[in-house]
């Protein structure tokens, strides 16, 4: 019996559908916790990456390895930070601080820990990224590739002082390793007024031999006055096909409001590296995209810099508020390309938005998907309660469901971590589901890091893995937060 085509497509939107409302189970472990070390802050920047055999865990400023299987750790205590350049004679990446990232290069099975480093003696700015030999952290000939790049003849000055290189983000593509950085101003009260990008030899890095020269740009050419343009997010590979051959790698950005409180833009610009010829090496854009309008999280006409409004249930009594980080994209920015009898490359992040009205609104998350550097799908998620999402992190499945992570908070609800997912292709609603609730509050500081990590497993390319921080013991003083690790597939992702 022949069914009408009609009737088989209902039948399979059907069935996806039903597949995407079946109950799924997160599993959780806990990661790094201020009490596993003794020199904990209060800015913790967690984020970390899902690897073949391990998963890794970042937190400023140590790293630890934990069993997939069990959720065991890896190491007996978190690992100093700058162990990977220790004992290579580089100095200036000895004493770490924050701004760092894990990442998992899932072309090479790799794992890739690049971080900036602050002011040294010697007068330098230096980006620190190191290489693993191998996938597996337990393994007995385990070691890094360490490298060091002296960034201050790319950052430019204001005539007095070099401007501060800060909030580097790195990705893996095949051609390189690409890295961004804010330039700020540290006599304008660190007012960003620029960006640096730059290509890292992942060829030569993935066998532990020199790195040729990183090709780097400045933009603008001539930092001047306010920058409305930051904080660009690299493409970061996903997925098992590669992009198509010669892609260049995309970045994307924010548009900030220019003398408003709204904008509907976004900005995308494209780097192209030569290897042998670097005079033909191309940094191009800002190309715009208009997107539904948005008004960043807590953002305020009257000072644009300060994104603190989230409230927590001990806010009435202690007048403290978490920073959303509403004024930029946040990572990753994610790629996946799509085979079959329509191809197409598909690119997902994320930001925190407004859902409300007035400088402290509610926040909620908007997401967004590039196809083929131009189709844009976009959505909210604000499921209409009182709570406050921020902090998002977004990822996509080989079956092209899309999950972000996130923080949550309110005057009722300690802040805890959730995800919602939905399907990209099918374009279902997004569905939230709570990985784990905390049970008290940061109340003596706004420090809530400036972002997290939600990555898919290489092994199935389905399973989603989550980093969060939260709270069971009130940091009223000293260190008390608490960071978790999530994971969790989605039943139609076989």
């Amino acid at each position: 019996m022949k069914f009408p085509f009609k009737f088989v497509l209902f039948f399979l939107v059907f069935m996806a559908a039903s597949a995407m409302s079946a109950q799924v189970m997160p599993t959780t472990f806990e990661g790094i916790d201020a009490s596993s070390y003794s020199y904990a802050g209060l800015n913790v920047d967690p984020n970390g990456a899902v690897g073949t055999k391990q998963y890794m865990e970042w937190v400023n400023p140590v790293y630890q390895g934990f069993d997939k299987a069990t959720g065991n750790p890896i190491y007996s205590t978190p690992v100093d930070g700058s162990t990977p350049w220790r004992f290579h004679g580089m100095q200036d990446c000895v004493d770490v601080g924050g701004n760092a990232e894990l990442n998992f290069d899932k072309i090479a099975k790799r794992w890739v820990l690049g971080r900036r480093q602050g002011i040294e003696p010697d007068g330098n700015y230096v980006y620190c990224i190191a290489i693993s030999n191998t996938d597996d952290l337990t393994s007995p000939t385990f070691a890094w590739y360490p490298y060091m790049f002296v960034l201050n003849p790319i950052l430019g000055s204001n005539g007095t002082h070099t401007y501060y290189p800060d909030y580097p983000k790195i990705a893996v593509w095949p051609d390189a390793y690409y890295v961004t950085i804010d330039l700020e101003d540290v006599d304008q009260g660190y007012a960003e007024v620029g960006i640096v990008t730059c290509a890292f030899d992942r060829t030569n890095m993935l066998t532990g031999t020199t790195m040729r020269p990183p090709q780097c740009f400045r933009y603008p050419g001539t930092p001047l006055g306010l920058f409305y343009a930051h904080s660009l997010l690299p493409a970061d590979f996903d997925g098992t096909n590669l992009p198509p051959k010669g892609a260049q790698e995309v970045f994307i950005s924010i548009e900030n409001p220019q003398g408003g409180s709204t904008s509907n833009k976004l900005n995308l610009w494209s780097f192209h590296v030569n290897w042998n010829n670097p005079t033909l090496t191309t940094f191009t854009g800002p190309t715009l995209f208009t997107v539904p309008t948005y008004t960043q999280g807590c953002y305020s006409v009257s000072l644009p810099t300060n994104t603190v409004c989230v409230p927590e249930p001990s806010t009435p009594q202690t007048s403290q508020y978490i920073d959303s980080v509403g004024d930029r994209l946040m990572q990753r920015l994610t790629f996946r390309s799509f085979t079959g009898s329509k191809p197409y490359q598909s690119y997902v992040l994320s930001q925190t938005v407004q859902v409300g009205s007035g400088p402290q609104s509610q926040t909620g998350v908007q997401w967004y998907e590039f196809r083929n550097n131009k189709t844009i799908h976009t959505g909210t998620i604000n499921p209409g309660d009182e709570n406050y999402r921020f902090m998002p992190s977004a990822a996509q499945d080989k079956a092209g469901n899309l999950a972000v992570g996130y923080s949550v908070s309110s005057l009722t609800e300690h802040p805890s971590i959730s995800a919602s997912y939905l399907n990209l292709q099918q374009r279902t609603a997004p569905t939230e589901i709570s990985l784990w609730s905390g049970t008290a509050d940061e109340e003596n500081a706004f420090n809530w890091g400036t972002y997290t990590s939600m990555s898919v497993d290489p092994v199935d390319d389905c399973t989603f893995w989550y980093v969060n921080e939260y709270f069971d013991v009130a940091q009223l003083t000293n260190p008390t937060w608490q960071t978790r690790i999530s994971h969790f597939i989605l039943p139609n992702c076989n």
